[in-house]
């Protein structure tokens, strides 16, 4: 089923599907030039069913391995097109929020023929991957230790080539480590207005309660404040997903900072699963009664041990079990753990469409990361019918708060979680879902949500 593209110079060799051939695991290859002779460097990836990008690693089929640093790289796509280069290091095979969001920006860019999406993501290897307006370049690094699945950005040459290459109208920084530095570097022979889109807090993840954290921890939080303050001098306006988020950077002294709360799939994402809850269920083998689920990686900042120890209170008094569902370094310790044996764990689910299944089979949604700045989590599980029961820090609380739709409890402390679950359990479930998935309704639709970010775009843009 494979030919050679009649629309590619000879001297190169390309991938192309015939038509008439059947799609297998919602991948579709069309034709892309390589640079080596007989060397396909990029396979064109989309899912007919979604139209938005599969980015799975599918490595090279043959040849030399892609350099991106050295390799010829492909024209741009939708010339005229007004285009924002995303480049973040938190895109790895298992993350869920920040990852979520870029693909979902590209399934807005792929709607919209008068925009472009450049992503520039870590990976396993150099690999160019392309859909209808949107490219993504994966750059070669090396595992992060203890932080698995995230890798490192060093590629600075060809970081520089891509940008120097593509030409975008801005650019948007979505992680605080190398990539701000890589960015920096590539600007040195281009102007580009450059936004800064604060998707983890962690001067909050190193002290998640700095008024009781000792003096090494609340030492390393002013220094990571100070990084922040100068990571923010490097970009023209800073993106919070929430108002507590927008508050505390101000306070810490970042200026010229805009808030634009994230989205969820509202067809995805829907109460009307519920109808198949038993099914779910009994799918994977969660025990009738009222349960309550966490989803998310699974990692000391995000105090699931507060949760897993107060939930034990909450068992004991009403019977609910607790499922968490994920991965991530600390998995292993929580689940030996005080609470962790009578925790339901279920792996990361890659297939969104069975994520939204767990949340409808679900009574109820639990949020104990202080530091969120946001908390897609709570989204998708709020526009899923489900209630929400918050730590009364971060992002997750601001949504809490303003939907109607569940409790918080005091960060750290177990007891305070036990008595507000309770209270929650006590309610009308049902009646506090609804409130949730009427708020989500109307406020929280992606195209909502980046109808507003382009504006802000244009804003960095004109000003």
């Amino acid at each position: 089923m494979l030919s050679r593209c009649p629309t590619v110079p000879l001297s190169r060799c390309a991938i192309v599907a015939d038509s008439r051939c059947r799609i297998a695991n919602g991948v579709v290859r069309t034709a892309v030039p390589t640079v080596e002779r007989c060397t396909p460097w990029a396979i064109v990836l989309t899912d007919p069913t979604s139209g938005i990008l599969d980015l799975q690693p599918l490595g090279i089929t043959g040849g030399p391995a892609l350099d991106i640093a050295h390799s010829e790289l492909p024209a741009r796509l939708r010339a005229g097109a007004f285009g924002v280069l995303d480049i973040s290091e938190f895109f790895g095979e298992t993350t869920g929020g920040v990852r979520t969001y870029l693909l979902e920006k590209a399934r807005y860019v792929q709607r919209d023929s008068a925009l472009r999406q450049v992503l520039v993501v870590p990976g396993g290897a150099d690999e160019i991957l392309e859909a209808s307006g949107v490219r993504c370049y994966r750059l070669r690094g090396a595992p992060i230790p203890t932080q698995k699945p995230y890798r490192f950005m060093l590629a600075t040459r060809s970081t520089s080539r891509i940008v120097a290459h593509e030409r975008p109208d801005v650019i948007e920084v979505g992680s605080a480590w190398c990539a701000p530095w890589l960015i920096h570097l590539a600007r040195r022979r281009l102007t580009v207005p450059t936004v800064w889109f604060y998707h983890s807090n962690f001067p909050r993840i190193i002290a998640p309660r700095p008024e009781s954290a000792g003096w090494m921890r609340r030492g390393a939080s002013a220094a990571a404040w100070r990084y922040v303050r100068r990571l923010a001098r490097l970009v023209h306006t800073t993106i919070a997903p929430s108002e507590t988020v927008v508050k505390q950077l101000q306070h810490e002294g970042v200026r010229n900072v805009v808030s634009v709360p994230l989205g969820v799939d509202l067809q995805r994402f829907h109460p009307r699963r519920r109808l198949y809850a038993l099914e779910i269920r009994e799918r994977f083998g969660l025990p009738h009664g009222r349960l309550a689920m966490y989803v998310g990686r699974i990692a000391g900042e995000k105090d699931l041990d507060v949760l897993l120890r107060g939930w034990l209170q909450v068992e004991q008094r009403t019977g609910a079990r607790l499922v968490i569902v994920g991965d991530g370094p600390a998995r292993r310790s929580l689940a030996h753990g005080p609470g962790g044996d009578r925790a339901l764990w279920l792996p990361f689910q890659h297939d969104r469409d069975v994520l939204a299944d767990l949340y409808a089979a679900v009574n109820l949604y639990v949020a104990p990361g202080p530091a969120e700045t946001f908390g897609l989590a709570s989204l998708e599980a709020l526009a899923s019918g489900n209630p929400v029961l918050s730590v009364n820090q971060g992002g997750v609380a601001d949504t809490v708060t303003r939907s109607g739709a569940g409790a918080l409890y005091t960060s750290g402390d177990h007891d305070d979680l036990a008595r507000a679950a309770e209270r929650l359990l006590s309610d009308d479930l049902k009646r506090l879902g609804d409130i949730g998935r009427r708020y989500v309704e109307a406020h929280h639709g992606w195209g909502t949500v980046f109808d507003r970010l382009f504006a802000v775009y244009r804003q960095v843009i004109s000003s």
